[in-house]
């Protein structure tokens, strides 16, 4: 079977195609009668979808994480995709292939891998650098780092979406930190270890989940242990160093409320959260512009944003506008002047036949 794309989907037409199951629940309606709201997706995002025929063999066999074949129409509601269920078939995992449902980042994880460690090597704290070349190098944390995702659903919670975002604050923190006179090594630490070990909270895989660990402990106290477990490896590594480094981590959410057991109180801390906030915010508003289904140039309401997102490429400009009239005369003075005699709005000409002739001598 050939598969079909959810980005590809217009809309009001009969399809079939596999998916992944991302979430299925049983639901009642205002009748009382049971029904499946059912959220499929593939590498290009989700689908809302409903199975309005309650079958308890449907029950039994389809359920989250299992890969399914389904077969109805794609109709709109309030504006949205939504797959109206006519039959739903589980399917092994074997029969696909797992790329065309595993988002990913748009640049191969080698490649900025590389581009990773050639700013850590540029860094002129000796000890900071030989720090994160030790952590990022460990293989354990390299292999993890290259595939894990940054977040379960919204922050670059794709394939190797936490080592994409890392090199994107990374970069920002070379260019901000020159902009504003601080310590660029104390910044590039903080943008390279600050979510570092998310690699420790969440899984991988298709459907992304909190581990024991993440729930218990969380990236931020991880963050420390790291931070401890391989400074203790490098000799006479400096005290205020380490403390420097660990208060960026604990700072790093910028706001109590938000889960930060300190505010940051350096220039450098400060600096890492805003890179940190303003990245997560610009990768969520690309995935919301890539993958939501709502028609026209808005998308749906996004509850973790708390707003609606124009989704389409703002009007550009690289030419002044030129009204018809002004276009015309243009046309006009840019035509060539033999052309400009033949058509029959050709201007009289300004020298008469007598003085062409004034000068004409004629032999007798």
């Amino acid at each position: 079977m050939t598969k079909i794309f959810i980005s590809d989907l217009q809309g009001k037409e009969e399809i079939e195609s596999l998916f992944f199951v991302k979430i299925i629940n049983i639901m009642e309606g205002k009748d009382g009668r049971k029904y499946f709201n059912i959220i499929l997706s593939d590498a290009t995002g989700d689908l809302e979808s409903r199975l309005w025929q309650y079958s308890e063999e449907v029950e039994k066999q389809i359920t989250k994480n299992s890969f399914v074949r389904a077969r109805g129409k794609l109709n709109f509601f309030q504006g949205r995709k939504q797959f109206i269920v006519s039959k739903l078939e589980k399917i092994s995992a074997s029969e696909v292939n797992e790329n065309d449902f595993l988002m990913k980042a748009a640049k191969d994880p080698e490649i900025m891998f590389k581009e990773l460690l050639s700013i850590v090597d540029k860094l002129s704290d000796v000890y900071i650098r030989d720090l994160l070349r030790m952590i990022i190098t460990d293989g354990e944390i390299a292999r993890r780092l290259k595939t894990w995702q940054a977040g379960k659903t919204i922050h670059h919670a794709y394939k190797s979406g936490l080592l994409e975002h890392i090199l994107s604050c990374s970069y920002l923190a070379i260019n901000l930190s020159s902009h504003y006179k601080v310590n660029e090594n104390y910044v590039v630490a903080g943008c390279i270890l600050h979510d570092l070990c998310k690699i420790y909270e969440l899984t991988d895989g298709m459907n992304v989940e909190y581990t024991e660990e993440g729930k218990l402990v969380g990236h931020l106290v991880k963050g420390l242990e790291i931070v401890d477990r391989y400074s203790y490896k490098i000799k006479n590594f400096p005290h205020y160093t380490k403390m420097h480094l660990k208060h960026i981590l604990l700072a790093h959410h910028g706001e109590y409320e938000y889960g930060s057991p300190k505010i940051p109180q350096t220039s450098e801390a400060f600096l890492v959260h805003l890179i940190d906030m303003m990245d997560s915010k610009m990768g969520t508003m690309e995935m919301i512009k890539k993958t939501d289904n709502t028609t026209g140039h808005w998308s749906g309401y996004i509850k973790h944003l708390d707003r609606i997102v124009y989704k389409s490429d703002l009007p550009f400009y690289p030419e002044y506008i030129v009204e018809e009239e002004e276009e015309e005369k243009r046309e006009h003075r840019e035509r060539p002047a033999a052309a400009q005699v033949k058509g029959k709005n050709a201007p009289e000409p300004k020298t008469s036949m007598a003085k062409m002739l004034s000068g004409l001598k004629v032999e007798e």
